[in-house]
């Protein structure tokens, strides 16, 4: 309220402009207050302290954060490999199941029945190819025999047999195929192997007796 020209308090309400005014002193007024210090936030006493503090809780956060992503990368790692291990598997069992067909067609294609018509082992040669093409690709190989040294490691003997053309412990026949899935052996060659010839002393006539005194 304002003082009329007679001194008596006047009712008559403040002008818009009055109004404005008025607010737009307040913000004025609000930023005084804060540069004199009163709402300002109080700083810590030793400030070299408060910095050091901070820097050590920042390496901490850094630290655990490496620890964090390298167990990350850890189970991400060892994941993968229970993955592929378990493909591995289930690959050598699904393979190790059907090695016994191939192994059908195998003495099928061996001995033939002159009976049968022609064709009929060229439809059977036919999937016999496109089967072990299949496995091929999932990495099916078969262990080499012909003329190869026996290795316990990929070759089973069952028998030794006296050829002279042969070297000692040379694979002279194979029995059953053997594969390997991926380098690793899956199922050993049933083989035939050459054994060692021993020389033995040759008695000609009349030998024995020149040697006597």
């Amino acid at each position: 309220m304002k003082n009329d020209e007679d001194g008596k308090a006047s009712t008559r309400p403040l002008a818009t402009e009055e109004i404005v005014k008025t607010e737009e002193a307040k913000p004025e007024a609000a930023s005084h207050k804060l540069a004199d210090g009163g709402a300002s936030p109080e700083l810590p006493a030793d400030l070299a302290m408060a910095y050091e503090k901070l820097l050590a809780e920042k390496q901490e956060l850094y630290e655990r954060l490496l620890r964090k992503q390298a167990e990350f990368d850890n189970w991400r790692k060892r994941a993968q490999r229970e993955r592929e291990d378990f493909l591995a598997h289930a690959v050598a069992d699904l393979v190790h199941a059907l090695l016994p067909v191939l192994d059908g067609f195998d003495r099928a294609l061996k001995h033939r029945d002159t009976r049968v018509p022609e064709k009929f082992y060229q439809g059977m040669e036919l999937i016999y190819r496109e089967l072990f093409e299949v496995l091929s690709r999932a990495g099916l190989a078969p262990v080499e025999t012909t003329g190869q040294v026996f290795d316990p490691h990929f070759h089973h003997a069952v028998e030794t047999v006296d050829v002279p053309a042969a070297r000692d412990q040379e694979i002279v026949e194979e029995l059953q195929r053997g594969y390997k899935l991926k380098q690793r052996l899956l199922r050993p060659a049933t083989v035939k192997v050459a054994a060692a010839r021993s020389e033995k002393a040759v008695t000609r006539p009349g030998q024995a007796g020149s040697d006597r005194s």
